[in-house]
C-alpha cells in the first residue's frame, strides 16, 4: 500500500506541473517532457529531506547541521536544476531559446516550485506518522488493558469461566469448539473461534497453526517445526513460522 500511495502522489505531481507550465503557452507536450526531466531532481530532494535531513538531524534537534547540509541541498538542487533547463534547451527547444516556456527558464522559480512539492510530501509523512503512532498507542492501551485485567472469561456450556492467563498452556480449535488446556490439566471447552481468543488474550499468546494458540511463557523447547510446552509436542506451520521466529 505505501508503494501506491507514493505512485499516487508523485503522479499528481506530474499531472499538476505538466499543466501549470503548459497553461501559459498551451504547448503540454513540451511541459511533460520537461517536467519529465524534472521529476528526478525534485524526487531525490524530497528523498534527502525528508528521509535522511528530517529524521537524523531536525527531529533529533541538531540544528545547526540540519541548516548546513540544508544549504547544501539547496545548492545542489539549483545546480540540478540548471542542468535540467540546458538540457530542455538542447533537446526540446533544439536550441532555440523562443521554443522554451518561459517558466521554466526561471531558476528561482522551479526552486520554489521543488521545495512547496519537498514540504507537501513532508506534511503528508507528518500525518502519516502521526496516525500510526496513535495506531500503535492503541494497540499498547489495549495490551496494557488485557494484562491488568489478568484473566479471560469465556462461555463453557452454561456457564462464563473464569482462566487466568498463566494457567493457559495452549488453546486448540477443534472444528465446532476450542479446548482450553491449563497448567493444571483442566481443560475448558468452548464454542468461541480461536481467532475471537487471540483478540481477548495478550501478545504472550502466539499463533503457531491454524489450529493452535500458545502462551510463549510455557515453551520448554522451540524446533524449526514444533513447539515443545511440558508434556505436549505442538506443531508449527509454514503460514506463522516466519511471523513468530522473532517472538520467541
Amino acid at each position: 500500500m505505501k508503494r501506491i500511495y507514493k505512485i499516487i502522489f508523485w503522479s499528481l505531481v506530474v499531472v499538476v506541473l505538466t499543466l501549470a507550465f503548459g497553461f501559459s503557452s498551451h504547448t503540454y507536450l513540451y511541459s511533460f517532457y520537461f517536467v519529465s526531466f524534472l521529476l528526478p531532481v525534485i524526487v531525490a530532494t524530497s528523498f534527502f529531506y525528508n528521509h535522511f535531513l528530517i529524521p537524523r538531524y531536525l527531529l533529533k534537534k541538531r540544528y545547526l547541521k540540519f541548516a548546513l547540509y540544508g544549504v547544501y541541498a539547496l545548492i545542489i538542487s539549483m545546480y540540478l536544476e540548471m542542468m535540467v533547463i540546458f538540457l530542455a534547451y538542447m533537446i526540446l527547444a533544439n536550441y532555440q531559446y523562443n521554443n522554451m516556456i518561459p517558466v521554466t527558464t526561471n531558476i528561482f522559480i522551479l526552486a520554489v516550485i521543488l521545495y512547496l512539492i519537498v514540504l507537501v510530501n513532508a506534511f503528508i509523512l507528518l500525518v502519516k506518522t502521526y496516525f500510526s503512532n496513535q495506531e500503535h498507542l492503541n494497540r499498547l492501551k489495549t495490551e496494557k488493558d488485557k494484562l491488568s485485567k489478568g484473566y479471560i472469561l469465556v462461555k463453557s456450556g452454561r456457564q462464563n469461566a473464569r482462566i487466568l492467563f498463566d494457567e493457559i498452556e495452549y488453546i486448540e480449535s477443534l472444528g465446532d469448539y476450542v479446548k482450553i488446556n491449563t497448567s493444571s490439566g483442566k481443560k475448558i471447552i468452548t464454542r468461541e473461534k480461536i481467532s475471537k481468543l487471540q483478540k481477548k488474550l495478550p501478545e504472550d499468546f502466539l499463533r503457531i497453526h491454524r489450529s493452535f494458540l500458545v502462551n510463549r511463557n510455557k515453551i520448554k523447547a522451540y524446533s524449526k517445526g514444533h513447539i515443545t510446552l511440558e508434556d505436549t509436542v505442538l506443531p508449527v506451520s509454514r503460514t506463522y513460522k516466519h511471523a513468530i521466529d522473532h517472538k520467541i
